[in-house]
């Protein structure tokens, strides 16, 4: 049979790179072993997405810096990006607050060093294993106005829970006049192109108010209760 391996259009091995790539593992376990031990510490917890763009003197900052003290002093842990912008105000709400402020940071070239608000700091150099402790912990997602990145969290989180990867929890999503025009389109284009179900809209809610937000979290758990049940649990281990 032909080895494709050693076809001509193909870039031969580099035994230098091939064997850091394998070593690389090693670091990836490490940052997985650190984020299991600290997170499973520190639930319930909240992570909180947004903007790293978003400047102090901005109204996004402070209703951030609002959500994550009422969240920290209502008893929850408050989980962010650990960066600037809509991350630093989360994290300084929760610092302010009675409850733990977690930043799970990432070094990027275009972003400053981690922000000094933060109770627990955890640092990642890759994105997918800083992304499962966003998820594997949380009881809820609070999504600020943001890009990409706070886009990416989003579809994350969604495509989890419609999958039932993990656990059915609240997606709250703050500052109606930003998300209306995608939540539009996902109901007038994903649900008529049948890509999506209606029923999953409601995975979704929009509320502004940080009284309300917690309310809305605590609502949810009146029912079900905040530790995960023991099916839950097992779908956590795999996700």
């Amino acid at each position: 049979m032909e080895d494709k391996s050693m076809h001509p259009g193909m870039n031969p091995i580099n035994d230098s790179m091939l064997s850091r790539e394998s070593w690389k593992i090693f670091q990836i376990m490490a940052e997985f072993v650190e984020g299991f031990e600290r997170m499973a510490r520190v639930r319930p917890s909240v992570s909180i997405f947004g903007s790293a763009r978003t400047s102090s003197e901005h109204p996004y900052y402070k209703l951030t810096i609002d959500i994550a003290r009422e969240l920290s002093d209502a008893g929850f842990s408050v989980v962010s990006g650990g960066g600037p912008g809509i991350m630093e105000a989360a994290n300084k709400g929760a610092f302010e607050g009675k409850s733990p402020s977690i930043g799970l940071n990432i070094q990027l070239p275009h972003e400053k060093a981690g922000n000094p608000y933060q109770d627990i700091s955890l640092s990642f150099k890759h994105f997918f294993s800083r992304k499962v402790m966003f998820v594997k912990y949380a009881s809820a997602y609070v999504v600020m106005p943001g890009g990409f990145g706070t886009l990416d969290e989003l579809a994350e989180i969604l495509t989890l829970v419609q999958t039932k990867k993990t656990r059915r929890i609240p997606i709250i999503l703050v500052h109606r006049p930003f998300w209306e025009g995608l939540l539009d389109w996902f109901a007038s284009t994903m649900v008529d192109e049948k890509v999506i179900n209606k029923e999953d809209l409601n995975l979704i809610q929009i509320i502004d108010e940080p009284k309300q937000i917690a309310n809305a979290i605590f609502e949810h758990y009146e029912k079900c209760g905040f530790e995960p049940s023991a099916e839950e649990a097992e779908v956590l281990l795999d996700l």
